[in-house]
């Protein structure tokens, strides 16, 4: 079974709140990155002109102030943690902010959101154990694959909007019909990942029923999607998406849980 030499219970404890303060400083300042640097498309864009930089409910110096707040707590954060999450956390910080810069010259933005959010279960991984293995690698290939095929389906809706704007996306350089069976090979990918990563983990039943789960989420977004009808994006991008991740989550805690209590 994967297993790494456990911490005490206490020291668990402070490194899991690290660990949580961490991921909601790293996701805020991308969030908030992305839409300071977009404020302008956005407010252009009748799906996203009722965002708050938009409607002038926040200014954008206050949400780059915030930006610039939640980096230097994620910086700090992680040098309580360990030398190599110090040491990594401005390459993450780039990655994640990088993101928002690259529909403007490629169509795989896409990969590169996948790229940022993947960076999660390394940095984990890195927090309890200071060393890089494989298993945590696959859950990010895993990742990239899932973050990439949703955000797709997701940029589906702007298909228009960025072409007028000389945006990039996988939508509007191939259609709405090749990007979602580009969606799907990459949650096909994903579900691999997922799967090689249960065998060479060495997960037991609890693991594969989640895996089961996942799998059939991603299928469901799928039936829920077509080219020519797009009202259950958000259906698809927020609820199955969400669901997905939390139970497969669930699975795997409960499968750890079980094994290292025998």
């Amino acid at each position: 079974m994967y297993e790494t030499k456990s911490p005490g219970v206490e020291v668990l404890s402070i490194r899991f709140l690290l660990v949580l303060i961490c991921m909601i400083t790293a996701r805020s300042a991308a969030m908030a990155f992305n839409r300071y640097l977009d404020r302008h498309f956005d407010a252009r864009n009748p799906r996203t002109a009722i965002r708050e930089i938009p409607r002038g409910i926040i200014s954008p110096n206050s949400a780059l102030r915030f930006v610039i707040l939640c980096c230097l707590l994620f910086m700090l954060t992680s040098w309580f943690i360990n030398p190599i999450c110090f040491y990594l956390s401005p390459v993450a910080l780039f990655v994640i902010l990088f993101y928002s810069y690259t529909k403007r010259f490629t169509a795989l933005c896409h990969i590169v959101l996948g790229i940022g959010l993947s960076l999660a279960p390394i940095g984990a991984f890195l927090a309890v154990s200071g060393r890089f293995e494989l298993v945590p690698l696959l859950f990010s290939g895993a990742v990239i694959c899932w973050v990439s095929g949703f955000d797709i389906i997701y940029a589906m809706q702007d298909e228009d909007f960025d072409k007028s704007e000389n945006l990039y996306s996988i939508p509007t350089a191939f259609g709405k019909k090749q990007a979602l069976r580009i969606s799907v090979f990459l949650h096909v990918l994903s579900a691999i990942f997922v799967i090689i990563a249960g065998i060479f983990g060495g997960f037991g039943a609890w693991y594969w029923v989640g895996m089961i789960i996942f799998s059939c989420m991603l299928i469901y977004q799928h039936t829920i999607v077509k080219p020519n009808d797009l009202s259950r994006v958000n259906l698809a991008f927020m609820t199955a998406n969400g669901i997905a991740s939390v139970v497969f989550a669930l699975f795997v805690i409960t499968d750890l849980f079980i094994t290292h209590k025998h």
